[in-house]
Formats: structure tokens, sequence, C-alpha cells
């Protein structure tokens, strides 16, 4: 029984489509703006048209939990070691069901962990990477604690406020991530998702694998992105990552976008709509007509 994915369409088509995969603990909206901007760019560039897809995760927006069953085991300390990777089989079907063999997957923060794991169960699906602001490496035994003590508490408060920080300017910030702006829309995605479904993309996060070894395997075009303010996924901690991938065609995309912190595309959705605009276009030349678009890509 497969996970059920809801979709948000900010361009249909039969092309290679390009799969927008959103951070923690938001939903889809926050490549809005991105999006926009990128279609515009890829457009005024004369790239092929293409799809772009923004999915949401279970739980997150109106995409539904699993049901019982769906989240694979339980650890014993409540876990689901094997959820992520059934949501990434849930991913590649989804796009599979709107009739397309690849697609360029980008992932942000926990969407970077979703796109690791396509890469590592369905390569054949497939056609370019973005890591943005994200991790290949799995939680330190402190890091999951501290997870698994924040899905219990969303659970027995039935609030999330355990995870509003993420709304809130610390020490370092960014100065657009301290503006009374990006504080208002944050507060508000935040505000808007469920405490069981913070939950469950806690416990799933918590659950994943180390999926640093799979770094030099990967053989499609690549990029990283990462916000020189971003206090867990700085340039410092993304470029060894980068380093590790050996087998990118014409190496790997570096982008350190400037005064920014982890949440680059909603930061600053212009330079990485730009950096993802350049990931199309080495994708589009490095694959046939019939994947990009002047044909079908059923």
């Amino acid at each position: 029984m497969t996970m059920t994915i809801t979709n948000t369409v900010h361009r249909g088509g039969s092309g290679l489509p390009l799969v927008l995969c959103h951070a923690f603990p938001v939903d889809h909206r926050m490549w809005n703006r991105c999006a926009s901007s990128l279609i515009d760019r890829a457009d005024r560039r004369g790239l092929v048209p293409f799809p772009v897809y923004a999915p949401d995760m279970p739980g997150a927006g109106d995409c539904p939990l699993p049901e019982a069953g769906q989240n694979g085991e339980v650890a014993p300390d409540g876990a689901y070691p094997q959820a992520l990777d059934r949501m990434a089989d849930a991913f590649v079907n989804m796009v599979a069901g709107l009739g397309h063999r690849k697609a360029i997957w980008v992932g942000l923060s926990m969407g970077g962990y979703l796109v690791e794991a396509i890469w590592r169960l369905h390569p054949e699906a497939v056609a370019g990477l973005a890591l943005c602001d994200t991790t290949t490496r799995g939680d330190t035994p402190q890091s999951r604690a501290n997870r698994l003590d924040v899905a219990q508490d969303c659970l027995e408060t039935g609030s999330v406020d355990g995870v509003m920080h993420f709304a809130r300017p610390q020490e370092g910030d960014s100065r657009i991530k301290t503006s009374p702006e990006f504080i208002e829309t944050m507060t508000g995605w935040i505000r808007s998702q469920s405490p069981q479904g913070i939950a469950w993309r806690e416990r799933m996060a918590a659950g994943r694998p180390d999926q640093t070894g799979l770094l030099p395997g990967i053989d499609v075009p690549l990029t990283m992105v990462s916000g020189e303010l971003d206090p867990s996924s700085s340039p410092r901690t993304m470029r060894p990552l980068a380093r590790a991938a050996t087998s990118a065609p014409g190496g790997v995309r570096f982008v350190q976008v400037p005064e920014c912190g982890h949440f680059s595309a909603v930061e600053h959705p212009e330079a990485v709509a730009s950096a993802l605009v350049d990931l199309v276009a080495d994708v589009q030349a490095s694959c046939g007509a019939d994947e990009t678009g002047a044909g079908h890509d059923e």
C-alpha cells in the first residue's frame, strides 16, 4: 500500500519535470516565489518548457498522514526507520502517474533527505539532482533524541509550539530571516501545520539512514546550494559533500548564497531559481529530445 502524496502544479506539460521537495516544518508553499521565478528565467533563456511540481510530504499541508502499516517498522524509541524509503517510493510513483519516466529532483533540508533516498532507491527515475541546505548524514544520537522529543511534545500538547523557533530570529541570522515579513510568513506556515504531521516527519527523519555513501555514485548533473549563514548546512559543511560527488558530470555546481540562512529558497528565491535553471539547462543539454519535452516523456 503506497502513501498518498498531494501535488501542487506550478506548470504542467509532458516534458522532463522539476520536482521541488520542501523543508521541515513547512510545506510546498515555501517554493512559490522560487518556482515562479525559475519558470520566468527558464522561458527567457529559451529552455525547452518543463513541468514544475511541488508535492507535500505526508502530514504536511493538505497531504494526509500515512495509513496504519504504511510507515513500516517502528523502532523501540518511536522512530520510523523505513518511512523515508516508503515516502521516496510514493514520490516516484506520483511522478510516474503523471506520465514521466524521470525527473530533476530538488530537495531543501528535509527535502534533501528525500531526494537522496530517491537517488539511492530509484536512480533510473533521476535525471538531475539539487541538494539545498541539507546533509547526507544521519542524525547523531542527540539529534535523533531531540527529534523524537519534539514529536512526542506535539502529540501530547496538540500544538506545534515545539517547532516555532524556526520562525524566530536567532543570533547570526540573515537580515531577511530577522525581517518582520519573513517572521510573519514562516509563523503562518508553521501554525497551519498539524501537530500529528510535524510528529510524523520528525519520526521519519529520526529513523533515516546515513546516505553519505551514495555521493560518489551520483552520475547525473548535481547542484548544491548553501546559505553562507546557514547554522546547520553552511558551505563549510556542504563543500565536503560536493567534493565526495566525484562522478557528477562536469563536476558539482556549488552555489553559495550570501546573507542567507537555512531557508534559501524563501530568503533568496531569485538566487535559488537561477541555480535551478542552470541545473535544468545542464540536464536538457545531456538528455535526448524525447526526455526534455521536444518529444514526450511518457
